[in-house]
């Protein structure tokens, strides 16, 4: 493709965006399918003693099922991605989540632990689907309001993840069995999914009517001129790599220091302040209980007043507040800690939009990197945190990941994309 024909591309997607209302109908529909995703992806872990009782494992068997589930789930992502960007199937969705109901009905009934590992890895592949496209049906319906798109889909996603363990404590003590109940959620995400897919295909269908009449017929004067300021073509190469770049870097101080509170703030609680196991666990829920709360309002306000200044607020932001945690009580541990969830929560739905728009002909690539690193840098970072707990203490990790907002001074090198910043250039 022509950068010409890029450019006419583009402008009439966005000159769709502009005359096209949010169809909240499918962003709910699609962050309900997240949820749903979500939900059966948080399974896995929860079902570990299960596993563990039933085929007699150890904890390296253990942490193999971990592996090859995230795996699947995190680098391939953005093969699919770019997979879905160069040819767009409607029902690529549906597929996935077809994946996932195999994936479960195989590990309700797997004889073996070799099966049990084949069965983790249709789950993850289902999620390594699920999410790029997903993804940029949430942008497909945002009628420009990406940011509060991807915040409604990411609620989705962490309500799923809180709630996948919740459910497997009344269903999981009849035994392995009972794991099929699972898929009839994959079977009702699949129907979702199907409708959606068919929204989908009529929106392709009428950006491709734009594409083909002439640009001029679909674009004022002051649209054209708009459009040349929000296209981003004008940024070199080299820019949109570094800026990528700079974006991954701040994606892995977001999610290893999400990964120290997550998988060892109980532990941390335990330790330092002696709480019982039902009070560590109520801090637990109102931290992640933030998180959700954060994910929803980062999106919005980058819409409003730019997503450079929401980086800024929730990445270095976020830095006084993680070093204080050390040094406090258990009550103001309880309240720093729901703030930074609300903080640092905030950017990941900004942090893939920015990208997003640096990219905005790759929005299936784009996505399932930045989806793949998310999983990946999660799994790492609680990996390695936990090898550094065990080597000295748990204490001393928090003194460590104290320190990883300070990441946050990268968003100086960002380009100025934000809609304030791109009005008063023109």
């Amino acid at each position: 493709m022509s950068s010409e024909a890029k450019l006419s591309a583009i402008s009439a997607d966005r000159a769709a965006d502009a005359g096209a209302k949010t169809v909240f109908k499918v962003l709910l529909a699609i962050s309900f399918c997240h949820l749903l995703n979500d939900t059966v992806q948080s399974l896995l872990p929860a079902i570990y003693p299960l596993l563990r009782d039933t085929f007699h494992l150890d904890f390296g068997q253990i942490g193999l099922i971990s592996f090859t589930s995230t795996f699947t789930a995190s680098l391939l992502q953005p093969l699919v991605g770019l997979y879905s960007d160069r040819h767009h199937k409607p029902y690529f969705l549906a597929i996935g989540m077809g994946i996932t109901l195999i994936g479960l009905v195989t590990l309700s009934l797997a004889p073996s632990y070799a099966t049990v590992l084949i069965a983790a890895a249709l789950v993850g592949m289902g999620s390594s689907v699920f999410h790029p496209e997903s993804s940029r049906v949430a942008r497909m319906a945002s009628g420009g309001q990406h940011g509060m798109a991807q915040s409604l889909f990411q609620v989705g996603g962490n309500a799923g993840s809180a709630l996948g363990p919740l459910l497997a404590t009344f269903v999981l003590p009849r035994g392995q069995r009972s794991i099929a109940w699972f898929s009839f959620l994959a079977l009702l995400a699949m129907i979702l999914l199907v409708d959606i897919g068919a929204w989908t295909r009529k929106r392709r269908a009428a950006q491709a009517e734009l594409r083909a009449a002439p640009l001029a017929a679909h674009l004022t004067s002051g649209q054209i001129a708009s459009h040349e300021a929000e296209s981003h073509a004008h940024l070199p190469r080299k820019k949109i790599v570094w800026s990528l770049a700079v974006l991954a870097t701040l994606m892995f101080s977001k999610f290893f220091y999400l990964a120290s509170l997550s998988s060892y703030y109980t532990f941390y609680l335990m330790d330092k302040f002696q709480v019982s196991v039902r009070s560590a666990e109520f801090h637990l829920f109102a931290f992640l209980g933030a998180v959700a709360a954060g994910t929803f309002f980062g999106g919005p306000v980058g819409d409003r007043m730019g997503r450079k200044v929401v980086i800024w607020y929730s990445i270095l932001g976020v830095l006084p507040f993680t070093l204080l945690l050390p040094y406090a009580n258990l009550f103001w541990t309880g309240v720093l800690s729901v703030v930074i969830g609300l903080i640092l929560a905030s950017a990941f739905s900004t942090i893939l939009v920015f990208a997003q728009e640096l990219v905005p002909t790759k929005v299936g690539t784009i996505s399932g990197t930045f989806f793949g690193l998310a999983f990946g840098l999660g799994g790492i970072g609680a990996a390695l945190l936990g090898k550094l707990a065990d080597a000295t203490n748990i204490r001393f990790v928090y003194h460590v990941c104290s320190f990883l907002p300070a990441v946050g001074v990268l968003t100086a090198f960002l380009p100025d994309l934000s809609p304030t910043e791109r009005k008063g250039a023109r």
